[in-house]
């Protein structure tokens, strides 16, 4: 692999990296882009390297992550048929790894880049890339204007085959993309499509609407996360990532955007050295203290004139429902303009899968198994964002990336809220949960569906009591006590959820009947959606 050569999105890593107040002598950039990446992607870094400071100050430059090389993990990737393809944008949206683009291009344009490809079969396969989408050409032809193409194109050394892309696709029914097996010609046939991917000009601003958050990773300014995190294939957690900074990216842009992350699983895949998957400012903080840690960032920025600069905390429910809540609400009650992204995977996935109290009542987690007297979790789940909004002018939303429009409008409504905002997302952790690399998506959904997580927006601005601030707008059914499929008459509730995830399946017998912890974790979500619609006015 060329590392002297790579970028990604036209965006010179080197260049981002350098770009920042600290002393030469601090960062050998030099150093670390030709001698630290390079010795990492041959193998040869732990015999040759010396300790430098970088390693000593632990220093990782901004989205080393693009030098990351996956495309010897997975035995299959997703194919395109660009005659399926309407444009959504949702694969795009929904990969964990950056490692699935799109980009629209102006008819000329794309002949004319087309034209210097030599060799016809080559042409082909790179026209066969795109597709003739109404989204992107009606109305532009009503409108007088040159329409566009849209093109989708994969990463080979980012994708991890999760197939993540492909159910979301065909959830959607459109069936434009598949799991292929790698054959020997398949990686470096991806390399030269995804090169000239990078070769084209940007997605022209007026194919991307203000009005379609969707289409914000169309936009360079949105793509703030540009893989090489070393997460699990499908994890749920960098999807929400992903699409937090495309918001931000697309609003308020690269330099105006600061990470303050706590210890979790997020930290662990977004710094293993040498990579990070950022853009934007960053930094790890403890498991406990990332709210307050932010307190001192904001606190200095403001000082510097930088108040218009977004400032998000990252962490895990353990972080932040469990040993750094005190934090957490310090910082929400400080009123100081901080956003909060609550990775909710109801387990402590970093450290082996122990209970939090974010866990629901009847799942398997260590400290809290499923055995002959004990089935599993006896506690009822903590709910954060009912405590949250307890808290004076603090913006609250609960939301899941399954549902892209939601997930955009909250973050949105964070990053303009004048004041703390917490912004808590279903994240589903594949391995603990007991699901496949697949179905992060689907799960996520299915939780909203199920009132396992119910989505909600509580906004101070929108009037003086609860009901008028409190919004249960995007869950299914919304003043029934559950969501029934009008054409299959099937009723989805807790128990639905349940059994469809491993960590419930030893809370059911051989016939498929709930233990009584299923039928409690099932009052449980009742009564907590009971409360919610009375607090919404909808009961």
């Amino acid at each position: 692999m060329d590392v002297q050569g790579v970028t990604t999105n036209e965006i010179n890593i080197r260049e981002i990296a350098s770009d920042n107040d600290l002393p030469q002598e601090m960062v050998d950039f030099d150093f670390f882009f030709d001698k630290v990446l390079q010795g990492y992607e041959d193998g040869s870094a732990a015999a040759h390297l010396p300790a430098d400071a970088t390693v000593a100050r632990s220093i990782i430059p901004a989205g080393t992550g693009a030098y990351r090389d996956f495309s010897y993990i997975a035995p299959d990737i997703p194919e395109f048929d660009f005659s399926k393809c309407v444009g959504c944008m949702t694969c795009v949206n929904e990969c964990p790894d950056t490692a699935i683009l799109g980009k629209v291009v102006e008819d000329h344009i794309l002949e004319e880049q087309l034209a210097g490809v030599e060799d016809p079969d080559e042409r082909a396969y790179l026209k066969a890339q795109f597709s003739e989408t109404k989204k992107f050409r009606n109305k532009f032809e009503r409108q007088g204007e040159e329409p566009g193409m849209f093109g989708i194109f994969i990463d080979p050394t980012k994708c991890k085959g999760c197939s993540e892309c492909v159910e979301a696709c065909d959830d959607l029914g459109y069936h434009a993309l598949k799991m292929i097996p790698k054959q020997d010609n398949t990686v470096p046939a991806y390399q030269k499509s995804i090169d000239f991917f990078r070769e084209l000009p940007s997605t022209p601003k007026r194919f991307i609407s203000d009005r379609l958050p969707v289409d914000y990773m169309l936009s360079e300014s949105a793509m703030l996360f540009v893989g090489g995190a070393g997460s699990c294939a499908g994890c749920g957690e960098a999807s929400a990532l992903r699409m937090m900074l495309a918001t931000t990216g697309f609003q308020y842009g690269r330099e105006n955007t600061g990470i303050v992350a706590a210890t979790g699983c997020n930290t662990v895949y977004g710094s293993t050295y040498p990579y990070n998957p950022y853009l934007v400012a960053w930094m790890n903080s403890l498991f406990e203290n990332a709210p307050t840690t932010a307190m001192g960032v904001r606190a200095r920025w403001d000082q510097m004139g930088w108040e218009d600069k977004k400032l998000w905390v990252i962490g895990g429910d353990g972080a932040m429902y469990d040993i750094g809540f005190q934090a957490l609400s310090r910082m929400m009650a400080s009123g100081m303009n901080i956003n909060v992204l609550v990775l909710d995977t109801q387990v402590y996935s970093n450290t082996g899968g122990q209970a939090s109290t974010a866990s629901f009542t009847g799942q398997a987690a260590k400290m809290s198994a499923i055995g002959s007297d004990v089935h599993g979790r006896q506690e009822q789940r903590k709910e954060l964002s009912r405590i949250a909004m307890m808290h004076p002018n603090v913006y609250v939303a609960q939301t899941s990336a399954a549902l892209p429009n939601h997930f955009y409008r909250a973050i949105a409504e964070a990053n303009e809220f004048p004041g703390p905002a917490v912004v808590s997302v279903y994240t589903t952790c594949q391995p603990e949960h007991g699901v496949a690399d697949d179905m992060s998506r689907h799960q996520a959904k299915l939780a909203v569906d199920s009132r396992a997580w119910p989505v909600l927006i509580y906004d101070p601005r929108k009037g003086d009591t609860i009901r008028e601030r409190l919004d249960l707008k995007g869950n299914p059914a919304m003043r029934e006590d559950w969501y029934t499929i009008k054409k299959t008459g099937e009723t989805i509730d807790f128990i639905t959820f349940a059994r469809s995830e491993g960590r419930f399946a030893r809370n059911f017998d051989k016939d498929g009947n709930p233990a009584q912890e299923i039928l409690d974790g099932k009052a449980d979500r009742l009564a907590n959606w009971h409360l919610l619609q009375e607090m919404a006015g909808l009961r």
